[in-house]
C-alpha cells in the first residue's frame, strides 16, 4: 500500500496543497482506485484541517466526493447490466481489488433490503466502494440510493476526519489507528443490526400471542 511506504511527513503537506477541491478529487477518486485505505487518507486530511468550522466543510466536502463516486458506480452498472458488468469484472477486476465472487455477494445481498444494505455497506471496507455497481445494475430507486449511501458515507467519514483532527501533532501512525478504529465501527453496526433483529421479532411474536 501506498500509505505504508510514505511517511506522514510526506503525505500531510501533499494534502494541505489540495483546497477543498482537491480533497473532493481525492474522495472521488478514492471510490475508483482504492490505493490507500479510506480510514487512513480520511485521517490525514483530519489532520490537515486547522479549526472545527473547516473540519465541518471538509465532512461536507468528502461526502460530496464520496457520494459522486457512488454514483458514478451506480451509473456504469444501470448503463452496462447485469452479463457486461460480470464480464467486465471477471476480466479487469483484479486490477482495481475487486473480485466477481465479491460482486456477485453485493449483489445477493441487495436481494434482501436495499436500503439497509446500501446504509450499512457504505462503512464495510471493499464493499463501500463498488456498492454502487450491483445497485445500478438492479435498478434500484436513484434517489432512495443516494440518501441511503449519503448517510453511510457520513457515518464512516465523521469519526475519522474527527479522529485525524485531534491527532494533529500526534506521532501515532493513522493505519493502525484507523484500522483498530474501524473495526470498532463495524462491530457496532453489527450489534445495532442484531439487537434491531432481535426487538423487531420479540414485537412480532407478542402481536402474534
Amino acid at each position: 500500500m501506498v500509505a505504508n511506504s510514505l511517511s506522514i511527513q510526506d503525505i500531510v503537506p501533499f494534502f494541505l496543497s489540495l483546497g477543498f477541491g482537491g480533497i473532493f478529487a481525492v474522495t472521488l477518486l478514492e471510490k475508483f482506485i482504492p490505493v490507500v485505505p479510506s480510514y487512513v487518507m480520511l485521517m490525514l486530511l483530519g489532520m490537515t484541517i486547522p479549526d472545527r468550522a473547516t473540519l465541518g466543510l471538509a465532512v461536507l466536502v468528502t461526502a460530496a466526493g464520496s457520494l459522486c463516486g457512488s454514483l458514478g458506480w451506480y451509473a456504469i452498472g444501470r448503463s452496462l447490466g447485469e452479463r457486461r458488468v460480470e464480464a467486465v469484472i471477471s476480466r479487469f477486476g483484479h486490477y482495481i481489488f475487486f473480485k466477481l465472487k465479491t460482486y456477485r455477494l453485493l449483489a445477493m445481498s441487495y436481494r434482501r433490503n436495499q436500503f439497509k444494505v446500501t446504509l450499512f455497506g457504505q462503512t464495510v471496507p471493499v464493499a463501500r466502494v463498488y456498492l454502487g455497481l450491483p445497485a445500478g445494475v438492479l435498478k434500484l430507486p436513484p434517489y432512495a440510493f443516494m440518501s441511503a449511501a449519503g448517510i453511510g458515507i457520513l457515518i464512516w467519514n465523521i469519526p475519522f476526519l474527527a479522529l485525524g483532527f485531534s491527532l494533529k501533532g500526534s506521532a501515532q501512525a493513522p493505519s493502525n489507528i484507523g484500522l483498530r478504529a474501524s473495526a470498532i465501527l463495524i462491530g457496532a453496526e453489527i450489534i445495532i443490526v442484531v439487537v434491531a433483529r432481535y426487538v423487531t421479532r420479540r414485537r412480532v411474536r407478542l402481536r402474534t400471542h
